[in-house]
């Protein structure tokens, strides 16, 4: 099959995913009240204890924005399993076996309705953190959009994957729950892990957390700073685990669809 009827498939499945979520918009209101709630609530706490004296105002908005940034997109697409699991129960992956469908195109056109649909609630907490007093460079935010997509790309094609071989969402909810609190506590969403804030032992479990480096990324970012080791490490380590997701997920579509 060539690039072009790949391109074109994976339109088709995308149009046809962009249809279903927009009949019901409830999930895109619900799926940002998590992070606003935490804008709100938390992030004043975060502002006391953060700032310093002579520090910028907004100092502890551009540490905690990013943290809440990749929060989002790990729960806003780590859980769309749920989805996939309603789509093989109905039949349609069964019906998807005779169709010369790329199966590439089955899992990236459901994963692009993923990341238009993060990129949307993204750029509303970011709005809201900008009401809130969040100062933060265009090519700082761009550049974030930019990881969150990325994010979004591995995270969905995770939860395909893993929702397709689960078959169950009695099974698939606590695996994910179990997995994605450590995680996400580990990567210094709420603050950043240092040597000199955090235990050794927490320090270097954070260090083998792949998601740390993306918000460290994340961080510099929204500082203004685009090129250092930190970005850099950002960067690889967010296109390294998307590239694994995407051949993993594309590797379970092939098995339900051979």
């Amino acid at each position: 099959m060539n690039a072009v009827s790949v391109l074109r498939d994976t339109e088709l499945i995308f149009r046809r995913q962009l249809r279903l979520a927009l009949r019901n918009p409830a999930w895109l209101i619900i799926g940002i009240t998590q992070p606003i709630l935490y804008l709100a609530l938390f992030g004043p706490l975060v502002k006391h204890f953060v700032s310093a004296p002579g520090a910028p105002a907004d100092v502890a908005w551009r540490i905690f924005v990013p943290g809440l940034l990749v929060q989002l997109g790990l729960f806003g697409s780590l859980f769309v399993g749920f989805a996939i699991i309603a789509e093989w129960r109905a039949g349609v992956i069964e019906r998807m076996r005779v169709t010369p469908v790329s199966r590439f195109a089955l899992l990236f056109g459901r994963v692009l309705r993923d990341v238009i649909a993060l990129l949307v609630q993204s750029t509303v907490l970011i709005l809201t953190g900008l009401v809130m007093g969040l100062r933060a460079p265009l090519g700082g935010v761009l550049f974030a959009l930019a990881f969150i997509a990325v994010l979004a790309i591995s995270m969905s094609s995770l939860s395909y994957a893993v929702g397709l071989a689960l078959k169950s969402e009695d099974a698939l909810a606590p695996l994910l729950n179990s997995v994605a609190v450590p995680v996400l506590l580990l990567s210094g969403i709420l603050l950043p892990i240092s040597r000199q804030s955090a235990p050794t032992w927490l320090y270097d479990l954070s260090r083998i957390n792949p998601f740390r480096y993306i918000v460290d990324a994340m961080r510099e970012v929204f500082l203004g700073v685009y090129a250092n080791s930190t970005v850099l490490w950002g960067v690889l380590v967010s296109l390294g685990l998307a590239f694994v997701c995407v051949m993993v997920g594309v590797r379970r579509f092939q098995i339900e669809s051979g």
